[in-house]
């Protein structure tokens, strides 16, 4: 079945309600899902919308979340998400970050007590669009393993940076440290369809394209021991400092419904004039160098991150987004 993004956000802001969300809450849920849609990244977008909803249900997310914002500098601040979906909880984040860079030339902001938060990209286009350098970081339940380990402990703890280009399409990359993203081995569940070899191990450490036996078992970072060092590093800082959970005690949105996710996030700005007047004359000029490089054979451009997101998204636009079966029926249940 397709439907188009108009007619679609509007159902999901009357589910969203439904369950008791506000108004501006579900409005900001529901864009975040159709855009990951529209973005071509279906492992984020209607695929979770049972699982937010169960979570709601159960209480584990807090329908009328009472969100703290503590002053630590002029630059710096500590959120308590006291539990809130995590598109709002992340959303109010970035604006308090864009908010202290603004003020003063660097913003860093804390949240604790949040939940899964969709795709970071969309935090960093918010930074970019201000003119700002974004960093951000998000940890996640369990699924890959420490180098050396054979018990999965980090989450696939996605790191992203954001560029103004000077022109409309930023630099914006976003990547887990797993091979794949944990949300297509779900999706690939929910679909019955094989995950790429060589991305997770079952739980005897055997290769497997079974995304049951993935998920069940660890997945592969990227880069070896340093995809699981950079994964390290993106618990410490979204877990540890900020005081959410860390060291694998991030619950599982799907599975475990023991109590709140408690997810952290790290937020970081600056002013992309904050050293030199002339920022954006240079990364146009560092754009144009690369683009320029010989290509090989079957390459037409060399694109550089944001490139083809942002492709996806004005193609798909003006089309209609096709729901699956199995995803129309849990639409049609909530």
């Amino acid at each position: 079945m397709k439907v188009s993004a108009k007619v679609l956000k509007k159902k999901l802001i009357y589910i969203f309600k439904k369950y008791s969300l506000s108004s501006t809450h579900a409005k900001i849920s529901a864009e975040a899902i159709i855009k990951a849609e529209l973005v071509g990244a279906q492992s984020h977008g209607l695929s979770r919308l049972k699982m937010y909803c169960d979570r709601i249900k159960k209480n584990l997310i807090n329908r009328k979340p009472k969100i703290k914002i503590k002053k630590i500098s002029k630059s710096a601040s500590l959120i308590d998400a006291d539990n809130s979906i995590g598109f709002v909880s992340g959303d109010i984040g970035i604006k308090q970050a864009i908010k202290n860079a603004k003020s003063s030339g660097i913003g860093i902001v804390a949240v604790k007590n949040s939940g899964h938060y969709g795709l970071s990209s969309f935090y960093a286009e918010q930074a970019v669009k201000k003119n700002l350098l974004v960093l951000c970081f998000t940890n996640a339940p369990p699924a890959l393993a420490p180098h050396g380990a054979k018990k999965s402990l980090f989450g696939t703890n996605p790191i992203c940076f954001g560029s103004p280009t000077g022109n409309n399409v930023p630099f914006i990359l976003d990547t887990s440290m797993s091979k794949v993203n944990r949300g297509k081995i779900r999706l690939a569940k929910k679909m019955k369809t094989k995950i790429p070899e060589g991305s997770a191990l079952d739980k005897n450490g055997n290769p497997t394209t079974d995304a049951f036996k993935a998920l069940a078992g660890v997945q592969l970072p990227i880069a070896g021991f340093r995809g699981s060092g950079l994964a390290w590093m993106v618990d410490i800082l979204s877990g540890v400092l900020t005081g959410a959970s860390h060291g694998g005690k991030a619950k599982d949105p799907f599975d475990d419904f023991s109590g709140p996710q408690n997810i952290g996030h790290l937020f970081i700005t600056f002013k992309s004039n904050l050293f030199l007047s002339n920022y954006i004359a240079r990364i146009k000029q560092n754009l144009k160098r690369v683009k320029k490089l010989p290509k090989i054979k079957g390459v037409k451009d060399i694109m550089y991150p944001g490139q083809n997101k942002y492709k996806r998204y004005k193609k798909n636009m003006n089309k209609k987004i096709n729901i699956p079966h199995e995803i129309l029926k849990d639409i049609n249940s909530l």
